[in-house]
């Protein structure tokens, strides 16, 4: 079986084509400025050279058209023709409470997403178009959505609702949604395996450290909290957004500042994070350069980024009443040795010991914990292409 993976995005869109029955990638690709002057798309098929295509595409249905011929290629293709792809998995951002698990795209469905797209305005309408390009050129392949929400529904009703008139969660659905789940799904099964337990009898904390970064709390294999909430601004500080912060410091930037709402809600997303702290770049290795030569914004960027992480560390290892394990997954989880050890400082009350050596690692799996460390500490790289395809294979099989 094989299964095609898209990720759309508003001008580019991500794939991968996986063999289930191995669980192999045999090609993979990003088409990137769909819609504007210069698209390009990048094709790696398994084993052979990269290969590297300029072609005028002017909406997403041309960019999905260029990929599946790239797939049939007689030169660089990896099929030999487009009756071999199983189904397609799609990887969707928001479907709110509608869906808590990943379902087969029909009409009911695509109009549940269309309710949601107020949610999230910028990710689910390209998510949407990608469907319906497939559908159009792949008219009689399955067609599955994967949502970065869905994993997190299982969280109880008390960390989900915020302290505001219930009214507004009843006519907006205004509450904690979360995101990344997708990433915190795959890391915590693999997590579980790597403990040699039933993921049913792990409590892990699961952290993916990236631009955008999130934390959960993974008890029996169910999300039961998450610190990103109605939109992916709440939470950990990131590169660009600001995380949990004084609500009403909103108010006092409308009123005292005479900023817009739209210009607040610029600042908390685009200027805020470790970028607004530093004053130098979002992107940590810049920060971390920075620091060492002596930066004290650019350090202090890092100290916040890093608290904040061991924070929900500790708040969830409370929620879930204990800890098995903690895992490092994404771009800064998997490949910052150094941010790694800072965050697990202080949490040694909790069991929790890193072995700076073992930790010495980037994009491997592998437990880093110090010997007698009564809680491991696991570096994974996430993968969620293979948990889509993994949903889409057990959906067109069940």
């Amino acid at each position: 079986m094989k299964v095609l993976v898209i990720n759309c995005g508003s001008s580019s869109l991500k794939y991968q084509l996986i063999n289930m029955d191995n669980e192999k990638v045999m090609a993979k690709g990003l088409v990137e400025r769909i819609g504007i002057e210069g698209s390009i798309l990048t094709h790696r098929p398994e084993g052979m050279d990269k290969v590297v295509i300029e072609q005028p595409m002017k909406d997403h249905k041309d960019a999905i058209k260029l990929v599946l011929d790239a797939l049939v290629d007689s030169k660089h293709g990896v099929i030999k023709d487009m009756s071999e792809i199983s189904a397609v998995g799609h990887r969707v951002v928001h479907a709110g409470e509608k869906y808590a698990c990943s379902v087969l795209l029909n009409d009911d469905v695509m109009k549940a997403l269309d309710e949601c797209i107020h949610l999230a305005p910028l990710h689910n309408p390209p998510n949407i178009i990608g469907i319906n390009a497939c559908k159009a050129l792949m008219p009689n392949t399955p067609m599955v959505g994967v949502f970065d929400t869905a994993f997190h529904q299982t969280m109880p009703k008390e960390a989900f609702i915020y302290a505001l008139p219930y009214e507004l969660y009843e006519k907006y659905g205004i509450r904690r949604y979360g995101f990344h789940g997708t990433s915190h799904k795959y890391v915590s099964q693999v997590a579980a395996d790597m403990l040699g337990k039933d993921i049913k009898d792990c409590k892990i904390v699961t952290c993916h450290l990236g631009n955008g970064a999130s934390c959960a709390a993974v008890s029996g294999g169910n999300s039961i909290d998450t610190s990103m909430g109605f939109t992916p601004l709440e939470g950990l500080a990131m590169g660009t957004r600001c995380g949990d912060m004084d609500p009403a410091i909103v108010t006092f930037l409308q009123g005292t500042a005479g900023m817009s709402a739209e210009e607040v809600n610029n600042l908390m997303n685009k200027k805020s994070g470790v970028l607004g702290i530093s004053g130098v770049s979002s992107d940590f290795r810049d920060i971390e350069g920075a620091a060492q030569e002596g930066n004290e914004r650019a350090q202090l960027a890092l100290d916040v980024y890093t608290y904040r992480v061991r924070k929900y560390i500790g708040a969830y290892a409370a929620a879930m009443g204990g800890v098995d394990a903690v895992v490092f997954t994404a771009g800064l989880g998997e490949n910052s040795p150094e941010t790694r050890l800072e965050i697990c400082k202080g949490l040694e009350f909790l069991g929790i010991k890193i072995d700076e050596e073992k930790n010495n690692v980037r994009g491997k799996a592998v437990d880093v914990s110090a010997e007698g460390s009564k809680v491991k500490v696991f570096v994974i790289p996430t993968n969620e292409e293979l948990m889509i395809a993994r949903d889409t294979k057990e959906i067109i099989n069940g």
